[in-house]
């Protein structure tokens, strides 16, 4: 990620922590954590830490951003409500991290954030860390969403503080362009779905583009 987003997030991380408190994956996370049951969990472009809780209970918990505010606002988050984090500073696109060393991992928020140079390679990364046979969970933003019908696929989105605004650099994904880019990285699709907050009944508008993606295990 480029120094100018990276800028722009660490101004914006205050308000964030505040407007965002609780994840809006609530369900999504909950349910995976059910299904994941335990294990090892890296949370990429993990934020202020909202991400975390529903994993928080039975999971040893890794996380990573590349804003230095938003580490400090997850290391608040945790100890506000009582779990252990491992957080380093890192860009999605070069993870810190041995071979297969997760048991799972998600990416809420995360790659619509990157250019189109980084997408693939921070894709790539994810599948390293990641261990064979083990899933991860990613978000996007939906290029179909009736707010963007009227723009290009790359975006800058405001945010607004009482003294500036900042903009924050979005490439929009579709169904198609996100099932796409995780095949190229090797991944297998698992499930591709709207956000479950979401009620009408074509899911190709949804704010969000969610997908559970697995790593394959090696060939004999």
């Amino acid at each position: 990620m480029d120094d100018n987003l990276r800028d722009v997030f660490n101004q914006i991380a205050p308000g964030w922590y505040n407007y965002r408190h609780h994840t809006i994956f609530r369900r999504e996370l909950e349910a995976l954590a059910q299904e994941w049951r335990a294990g090892t969990l890296l949370n990429t472009g993990c934020g202020h830490g909202a991400d975390f809780l529903p994993f928080a209970a039975h999971f040893e918990l890794h996380g990573t951003d590349f804003s230095e505010e938003m580490l400090r606002l997850a290391r608040k988050y945790a100890e506000k409500y009582r779990f252990s984090v491992n957080l380093t500073l890192a860009d999605a696109a070069s993870l810190p991290y041995r071979d297969e060393s997760f048991d799972c991992a998600i990416a809420v928020a995360t790659y619509h954030h990157l250019r189109t140079e980084q997408r693939l390679t921070a894709l790539l990364e994810l599948k390293r860390v990641l261990k064979p046979n083990r899933q991860a969970f990613i978000t996007v933003w939906n290029r179909w969403q009736p707010r963007f019908w009227l723009h290009r696929r790359i975006v800058f989105v405001p945010w607004r503080s009482r003294d500036k605004t900042l903009y924050r650099y979005y490439n929009l994904f579709s169904y198609r362009e996100l099932t796409r880019l995780v095949k190229q990285a090797g991944f297998e699709l698992v499930r591709l779905f709207p956000e479950s907050r979401y009620s009408l009944p074509i899911k190709f508008f949804s704010r969000n583009v969610c997908a559970v993606i697995k790593k394959p295990a090696p060939e004999d």
